[in-house]
C-alpha cells in the first residue's frame, strides 16, 4: 500500500522530538562554545554541528553505525562533550536508520558497530 508524500511526511514529523527550552540552550552554548573554541577545517566544525543536531533527532546508536569510531571521537572532541551522555541513546526516529532497525534485531548492536556483522545499505533512512 503506497501513501502519499503528504501523508509520509506527517508520519516523520510526528517521530520527531521537539527540544525542550533547557536542550536547546544546553545545544547553543556547546556550538558556542565548540565555534570559539575551534580552529581548522570549516567543514569540520560545520559537520560536527550537523551530527549534534541530527542526533537529537536520531540518538547516538543510530550515528555509531552511520560513522566510524574514529570519525565518532572527532566529533565529540571539536564539541567538547561526551555524546552519549549528551545525546539520547535512541528516539522514536531511530528506527527510520536502516542498518540500526537492523542492527537491533541481531545478536549483538557492537559487532555490527565493529564491522563483525554486515549490513548492507546500513547508513541509509528510510522514507518512513
Amino acid at each position: 500500500m503506497t501513501i502519499s508524500e503528504e501523508k509520509r511526511i506527517q508520519i516523520n514529523r510526528s517521530k520527531l522530538t521537539p527540544l525542550s527550552a533547557e536542550k536547546l540552550k544546553q545545544l547553543q552554548e556547546v556550538e558556542l562554545e565548540a565555534i570559539a573554541r575551534f580552529s581548522g577545517a570549516l567543514d569540520e566544525l560545520e559537520t560536527a554541528i550537523g551530527f549534534l543536531h541530527i542526533g537529537f533527532q536520531f540518538g547516538w546508536k543510530p550515528l555509531a553505525l552511520t560513522h566510524s569510531k574514529k570519525t565518532f571521537r572527532k566529533y565529540e572532541e571539536i564539541l567538547g562533550v561526551d555524546l552519549k551522555e549528551l545525546l539520547p541513546e535512541t528516539t522514536p526516529a531511530s528506527d527510520r536508520h536502516r542498518g540500526y532497525s537492523i542492527a537491533k534485531k541481531l545478536s549483538n548492536f557492537w559487532k555490527v558497530v565493529n564491522g563483525e556483522e554486515k549490513i548492507d545499505h546500513k547508513r541509509e533512512i528510510s522514507p518512513s
